[in-house]
């Protein structure tokens, strides 16, 4: 069966065939037999891809179509969508991962065999993996209480990641852990009674079963999906299951970037060491399953996670099953209105939750027995999630809370961070640099939390900054340094109950002296500032940098000018321009866009104005994205500076953002030092720019150069590039002499530098 249903834009077509979107534009009117659009829209129209295919091999422009970008355009074409493509795409991975000779009998053969044989081939790995549809059962905590689940069938329509029935009915192995619990948001009615003590209230109960995130598809749903299938498993021929679908899974991220929230790996790793290992972990609110994903995997280890996105809890709970060999159970639910996992006792919970909430059940949960430390106000959603996460652990089990920092300082919750501290329930509070999760322009807090087994005598809390390992950019803080320190920090705290004092990353604060009026964790309200000797020493380098750089600056200052005329030198050069260079193939021009692959650093116009490292992301989108090379000339064509930057070995391979173009000169015609420097001029640029009411323009088209020989070229070439070293040695001094002189003030004010 063909897979016509598979749509594709004029960008995949681009990528297909590794050309610009220009190209394929000019193809569609040359050629009268370039298929016709099947779907889409007038401006961004899409073809069937079997028929792209088909014509691109028949004109000689595709040998063969990139297996990777083959099976992303059948994931993002798929009738049912991508999210669901791709998760049938994980079924089918996770079959071949386990059982790949099932997979290669039920492959062989027509698409229509492939459609009626799967179902039950994958219910021999979903079953025993996630659960099944109905099964009810026990959960056990470490210490081996166990709660019984309530199963009424029939009784909730449950929110299942991929609403499609089993092909049969199947119930679970005894060795499954299926949770018994609504997975829709509605209120257990008990939580609603006013009459009922909190204090004395019973354990919840599940009253109706809980559905797997992940279902059996059915040999309907499957057929359209056949050749997609068909590909995933070539690509894991090629990559392996598991990283198959991790290439699936950030290829479809990327392409997404505003409808998920996603927690860095980096940060995923330092939550889980901070947690410890476990057998059991819960992840309440999982998103992508990046949480759990860092848990050090452990023989019969068991994983839960719940989401309220079914989407999502399915494609985590598929992540989580190709990582590591160990029981998965994932459910589609909000957990703080409908929890799946009521009787669960784990050893370590790890929660991202979401931010400033106000609809997360504060009007329906005023007496659920969660809130142990209080009742949270309707502003304080993430105390909630703090509670929810103690609620789930066993006793002496370790729970790791991504926050907001207003968590740790808002009035409205200072009673339950009162609580929190007097019982000895939050352990530490870590205060991660700017840009180490979104949203990255503020400082997040890590939260670790311990269920007290009993109060502690004499308690005190660790307290950790580590805001000064944030790095420029967006390439994220420092993590190396960040977990090094934080670690530090929490072993020896969390072996002793206290930590020696290191002034400005970490102190261990006793509880009595935070139990004030405002009961604000903010570490660094409490953290003494860095020792004088440190303070000096680190002063003391910036400085000595600095002599270093105006030392070079020196050597490169340029030479005296000799203002004798050449006399070689003709009173007026013959010019071409940047457009006539470029009709006569001596240069290649292109422009920057709107979008490309969300994981490629992108080259703003402001870094080719400040002279700093790629520093943009841009969403995945339709558009091909251009890539610097090494010896490319850049230009901004808005603001009407005099401005051209020749791409090296540390700007290689960025996508060309938007409102900059690109020219790649013919090194056997032109140098692009000596391009690069003649693009500069003042002149040049007034008089190729256009001016509109707020801004100017450049068209570079217009832009002007000397007609030289190469050799000419390369010797103006040298000079403009010696200009180059020369104001990047500028720019370095003028940053150093700033955060001198910014260390100096900081140093006098917090009493870390004398006067003398």
């Amino acid at each position: 069966m063909q897979d016509n249903a598979t749509e594709v834009t004029a960008a995949g077509i681009a990528r297909l065939a590794g050309v610009g979107r220009a190209a394929v534009s000019n193809w569609r009117r040359r050629h009268a037999d370039f298929p016709k659009p099947v779907g889409g829209t007038e401006t961004s129209p899409a073809f069937a891809l079997t028929e792209i295919e088909s014509w691109l091999r028949k004109q000689g422009k595709l040998a063969e179509v990139p297996l990777r970008e083959r099976v992303w355009q059948q994931l993002v074409g798929h009738p049912e969508g991508p999210t669901t493509a791709l998760t049938y795409a994980g079924c089918v991975l996770l079959l071949i991962h386990e059982r790949p000779t099932v997979w290669l009998d039920v492959s062989a053969g027509s698409d229509e065999r492939l459609a009626a044989m799967l179902p039950g081939a994958l219910e021999q790995v979903i079953v025993p993996r996630f659960g099944a549809v109905g099964g009810g059962s026990v959960h056990r905590g470490r210490e081996g209480s166990a709660a019984a689940a309530v199963n009424t069938p029939n009784t909730v329509n449950s929110l299942a990641a991929v609403t499609v029935p089993s092909t049969s009915v199947n119930t679970a192995p005894a060795t499954s852990a299926v949770n018994s619990a609504p997975a829709v948001p509605t209120v257990n009615p008990a939580l609603r009674a006013p009459a009922v003590n909190p204090a004395l209230a019973a354990p919840a109960v599940n009253p109706a079963p809980t559905a797997p995130a992940v279902h059996t598809p059915t040999g309907p749903q499957l057929l359209p999906s056949a050749p997609l299938l068909r590909g995933a498993a070539e690509l894991a021929a090629e990559l392996g299951a598991r990283q198959a679908f991790e290439f699936l899974l950030g290829r479809h991220l990327d392409a997404n970037p505003r409808q998920y929230t996603l927690t860095p790996t980096e940060l995923a790793r330092l939550m889980a060491e901070l947690a410890g290992p476990a057998h059991t972990a819960l992840d309440p609110a999982c998103g992508t399953g990046a949480l759990l994903r860092a848990v050090t995997p452990r023989p019969e280890q068991e994983l839960y996670a719940q989401d309220n996105a079914p989407e999502l809890a399915a494609l985590a709970a598929l992540r989580l099953a190709l990582h590591a060999r160990v029981t998965v159970r994932g459910t589609a639910g909000d957990t703080l209105r409908a929890d799946a996992y009521p009787a669960l006792r784990a050893d370590v919970v790890l929660c991202h939750p979401p931010f400033n909430e106000r609809n997360w059940g504060h009007d329906e949960l005023a007496y659920d027995p969660r809130w142990e430390y209080g009742f949270p106000a309707r502003n304080e959603s993430e105390l909630a999630w703090v509670q929810h996460a103690l609620a789930r652990l066993k006793d002496g089990g370790t729970a790791v809370l991504l926050m907001p920092p207003a968590a740790a300082s808002r009035r409205s919750g200072r009673r339950i961070r009162a609580d929190l501290l007097r019982r000895g329930a939050l352990r530490a509070v870590v205060a991660l640099p700017i840009g180490a999760a979104p949203p990255y322009n503020i400082p997040l807090h890590l939260w670790v939390l311990r269920r007290p087994e009993r109060a502690p005598a004499q308690p005190e809390v660790l307290l950790v900054d580590t805001g000064r390992f944030a790095t420029e950019g967006r390439g994220g803080p420092d993590w190396q340094a960040v977990r090094g320190a934080v670690m530090e920090a929490w072993r020896a705290f969390d072996r002793a109950g206290r930590v020696d004092e290191e002034p400005g990353l970490a102190r261990s604060v006793p509880v009595i002296e935070l139990l004030d009026d405002d009961v604000d964790l903010a570490p660094a309200r409490h953290l003494p500032p860095a020792t004088a000797a440190d303070g000096a020493d680190e002063l003391t380098a910036v400085r000595e940098r600095l002599g270093e750089t105006l030392r070079l600056t020196a050597d490169l200052t340029p030479p005296s000018v000799d203002h004798s005329a050449d006399p070689e030198r003709p009173a007026r050069w013959p010019l071409t321009t940047i457009g006539e260079l470029a009709r006569g193939g001596a240069l290649v021009m292109r422009t920057g866009g709107n979008g490309g692959h969300a994981r490629v650093p992108v080259l703003t116009d402001q870094d080719v104005l400040a002279g700093t490292a790629p520093s943009g992301m841009l969403p995945e989108s339709d558009e091909v994205a251009v890539l610097t090379e090494p010896g490319d000339v850049v230009v901004p064509v808005l603001g009407g500076g005099a401005m051209a930057r020749v791409i090296d070995d540390t700007t290689r391979g960025a996508a060309l953002g938007r409102s900059l173009v690109l020219l790649r000169p013919d090194p056997g015609s032109l140098d692009p030092w000596f391009l690069a420097g003649f693009l500069r001029g003042t002149a040049n640029n007034r008089q190729a720019s256009s001016y509109a009411s707020t801004a100017t323009r450049l068209d570079v088209r217009r832009l002007q150069l000397p007609r030289l020989s190469l050799d000419e070229q390369r010797r103006y070439g040298a000079r403009f590039r010696a200009l180059e070293d020369f104001e990047r040695a500028l720019r370095q001094a003028g940053r150093l002499g700033e955060q001198l002189v910014r260390g100096m003030y900081d140093g006098l004010t917090d009493g870390t530098v004398t006067p003398d």
